[in-house]
């Protein structure tokens, strides 16, 4: 071991279904039968918890889960339907003290009205642990969910659709933040002996008027506990790594090496320079999908078997790692080395895979002192070290 100082991991988990790997239901720890109970939730988040993780994101989505990017592909060998993220993370606020709950949100076809106040009501109801996970969708099948727009069918990733569709999460996320800074702090005032409960002068019109929105304002919920709850978001490269650098305070990629990593940040810190963002504290997290066991070896007979299940091999956008905790922790401390600040594991099976991160890899990391021993923050910012951000409308009413 090197005596040079080592910097303190963030760590969060993506959950989705029983697991990452398509056939992950049908391992014996699946408890495919609880999917949709609150119960489940509450299980794996408290597992997650007990790990001292920062946060947990929900996935979630507008389609069915399909094996296709840009169409569905009729399998009903795997997981299919989803609870809603956000309803997902307000049922378990109550029952957790510290951890971070992040769902998914789908720009495209959702309002950032509706998703203002539902992610400032999920502040209020975890007392300051709430964020956002926000998507695009161009699927088209999607698109026919809501019937207010047509999406071509894809052939790149790169396509000007795709950008235009940053362009207007990008948008979406600025009128989330400006309804969120719409009531001043202290603009709820509940003086029963005088009958006033609201300031009017404190509550403040956006007045958004963008190419893909036209918000008035205020919001009806008030500004939530930790004034701005957490944005973050996914990116592959140059257009969602824009969306990163402009609009977020985490920011999700996917290296497969730790040279990829040092461009990837690299590219994200020039993005947040050229958006006027250089003083402002943006992680950058790595994505992986983790098999984790006591050796290499049954890691790997374990993804094989999977694969054998599913009828092909599993791939993924991000980086696959299977192996022990101890040889995780050193992968993740060569991949922070370049750069990245945090990480959000994907468990390949989720009642596998999560319990030996929170008692495997957590207890590993915490011997080299590269993560924390106990929560040392109320809110999910502070567990960042993101400051409580001003409101912008009140320093331009004073």
């Amino acid at each position: 071991m090197s005596s040079t100082p080592v910097s303190p991991l963030h760590l969060a988990v993506a959950l989705d279904g029983t697991g990452w790997h398509p056939a992950s239901w049908r391992e014996q720890v699946a408890r495919p039968r609880d999917l949709f109970t609150a119960g489940y939730w509450a299980d794996q988040v408290a597992e997650a918890e007990r790990g001292l993780l920062d946060f947990v994101t929900f996935e979630d989505g507008l389609g069915l889960q399909s094996s296709h990017y840009g169409e569905l592909d009729g399998r009903t060998d795997q997981v299919r339907g989803r609870l809603d993220a956000v309803l997902i993370a307000a049922r378990i606020a109550p029952l957790t003290r510290h951890i971070g709950l992040v769902p998914t949100v789908i720009a495209t076809h959702t309002e950032p009205f509706h998703i203002s106040k539902a992610i400032a009501t999920l502040d209020y109801v975890s007392t300051g642990r709430a964020g956002l996970r926000v998507q695009i969708s161009a699927r088209p099948h999607e698109a026919a969910h809501f019937g207010r727009r047509t999406l071509p069918p894809l052939d790149t990733y790169d396509s000007p659709v795709v950008s235009d569709l940053f362009d207007e999460a990008a948008d979406y996320v600025e009128v989330v933040r400006r309804l969120w800074d719409s009531w001043e702090d202290d603009a709820e005032i509940r003086d029963v002996a005088t009958g006033r409960f609201i300031d009017r002068d404190k509550l403040h019109y956006i007045d958004f008027e963008g190419r893909h929105f036209s918000v008035k304002g205020p919001s009806i919920t008030p500004r939530p506990p930790q004034g701005q709850p957490l944005v973050t978001s996914l990116g592959h490269q140059t257009v969602p790594y824009r969306l990163i650098a402009r609009q977020t305070d985490v920011g999700y990629v996917t290296p497969q090496d730790p040279d990829q990593a040092r461009a990837i940040v690299a590219e994200i810190r020039a993005e947040q320079e050229a958006a006027g963002r250089a003083g402002e504290l943006l992680h950058v997290f790595g994505d992986l999908v983790v098999f984790l066991d006591d050796d290499r070896a049954a890691a790997e007979d374990r993804r094989a078997r999977l694969d054998a299940l599913a009828g092909e091999p599993y791939t993924s956008d991000a980086r696959v790692f299977a192996g022990t905790p101890a040889q995780l922790a050193d992968l993740l401390q060569e991949l922070a080395a370049e750069g990245l600040s945090g990480f959000r594991l994907r468990p390949a099976v989720t009642g596998h895979d999560l319990p030996a991160i929170s008692r495997g890899l957590v207890p590993e990391l915490q011997r080299r002192g590269a993560f924390r021993t106990a929560y040392e923050a109320d809110t999910l910012r502070g567990l960042l070290g993101l400051p409580r951000p001003a409101n912008r409308y009140a320093a331009t009413a004073a």
